[in-house]
């Protein structure tokens, strides 16, 4: 009987209590008939892969709307992130800097080179590679600095480049959730010296699968075209392999799925920026509740991810992880998003032989001792998500949000005892 009673008398989802939302989210993928009539229009042509038009055609178009010269369409984001790495030259015992807050595919596709990922600490504001972090990082190893444009707010590129000017560093941008994203009216990717793009199902412009490599280098772009299509070279022989390529060519199914996305993408753009905002807003007004800062040298944020931070003193000292839940419980699919820094991943010792002990490297690396502060507190006590689909919704659906948050945060007694 005491526990009905107690069930009755909970207000939070997670103890029995009314949820704030019970109808669902905007759906995602989002398609209609422009995707289902280009599928058909490449399934009938008979030119799936290779002597298609589709690849190319978004190759171009999706540059372009990057302000980049040049794009070579492949398999997927970490792809597009090795084969920039392979295009620069960039191999046996260079190190390349990447912040502790990101996706694996970050490192892998160093480590996949046989180069050495190197981890710098975050900026507290906005989640994005501290470049203080990135300068106290630098060695005669160094040879790229590869920022990673999180949840699709750019990095800050302006002392990243002084960054790389004078230590004659390539940048890589790492722009897998940034697609449209601004620095100071200059769209990411090829701000640095090459970029890479994802389109993986639950990104802004999905096909499923693929990626992109951008760049406004000439020379850049073939080595890339031709490490992405088995060694040719452009206007070349087609048996004549001139690099140590390999097979990474998008399928002309995607491509024409990804020119029929790219027609509504800058109305969803503008849309979750206005969502963003206005959730900016109110969340701000929570007490423990913290959006990440509005740097004004951003003039357009992707909004991949909507990322804010948690005070756990303000919610009892209770983890992320139960604050998620019961947000989750309420209707509202926030994540924890990165539970631990990339230098805590377990696959990590799959690389201890090479390249971690390469003797080329003739350096000893030891993640076990890293740490990067920042990075910590927002994977273990901070970050939580929102993805990019709640920011496509109503004023109606951003109003459930901030009423979850504050309803939680009211009845954090609650869920102490949780685990």
């Amino acid at each position: 009987m005491f526990l009905e009673v107690k069930k009755h008398l909970a207000k939070l989802a997670l103890r029995g209590g009314e949820p704030v939302r019970k109808k669902p989210f905007q759906k995602w993928p989002i398609f209609d008939e422009n995707e289902t009539e280009a599928l058909k229009e490449v399934l009938e042509s008979g030119l799936w892969g290779i002597g298609g038009s589709k690849k190319a055609e978004f190759e171009e178009k999706f540059a372009a709307y990057q302000h980049a010269k040049y794009g070579v369409a492949v398999t997927s984001g970490t792809a597009a992130l090795e084969i920039s790495l392979r295009a620069l030259g960039i191999g046996c015992g260079d190190e390349v800097i990447i912040p502790s807050y990101t996706f694996m595919a970050t490192s892998i596709a160093i480590l996949y080179v046989n180069a050495i990922p190197v981890f710098a600490d975050i900026d507290p504001e906005t989640y994005t590679i501290d470049p203080k972090s990135v300068e106290s990082a630098i060695s005669d190893r160094t040879k790229a600095i590869l920022p990673v444009h999180i949840g699709g707010r750019p990095a800050d590129m302006d002392a990243l480049l002084s960054i790389a000017r004078k230590n004659n560093l390539y940048i890589i941008e790492d722009a897998c959730q940034a697609w449209g994203a601004e620095w100071r009216g200059k769209r990411v990717g090829a701000i640095g010296d090459i970029g890479a793009f994802s389109f993986q199902s639950s990104k802004n412009i999905t096909s499923g699968e693929g990626g992109i490599v951008v760049t406004n280098s000439e020379d850049l772009y073939v080595k890339a075209w031709a490490l992405h299509n088995c060694g040719r070279l452009p206007q070349k022989a087609w048996y004549e392999h001139y690099l140590p390529g390999a097979n990474y060519r998008m399928t002309e199914f995607q491509a024409a799925i990804l020119l029929a996305q790219m027609k509504r993408f800058d109305e969803h753009t503008i849309r979750r920026n206005e969502n963003a905002r206005y959730l900016d807003n109110k969340l701000s007004k929570i007490n423990g509740v913290k959006p990440l800062k509005n740097d004004e040298r951003v003039t357009r944020h992707a909004y991949h991810l909507y990322i804010f931070r948690i005070e756990p003193e303000a919610f009892g000292g209770l983890s992320k992880t139960i604050i998620a839940r019961a947000l989750q419980a309420e209707g509202i699919p926030v994540s924890v998003g990165y539970s631990k820094p990339l230098y805590k991943e377990p696959y990590l010792e799959y690389f201890k032989k090479c390249p971690l002990s390469c003797p080329y490297y003739a350096k000893q690396v030891d993640y076990s001792s890293i740490r990067t502060p920042v990075a910590e507190r927002a994977c273990y006590y901070e970050g939580l998500w929102l993805p990019q689909y709640v920011l496509l919704g109503t004023r109606d659906d951003m109003e459930d949000v901030v009423a979850a948050l504050e309803k939680v945060r009211d009845n954090v007694d609650e869920l102490k005892g949780l685990t």
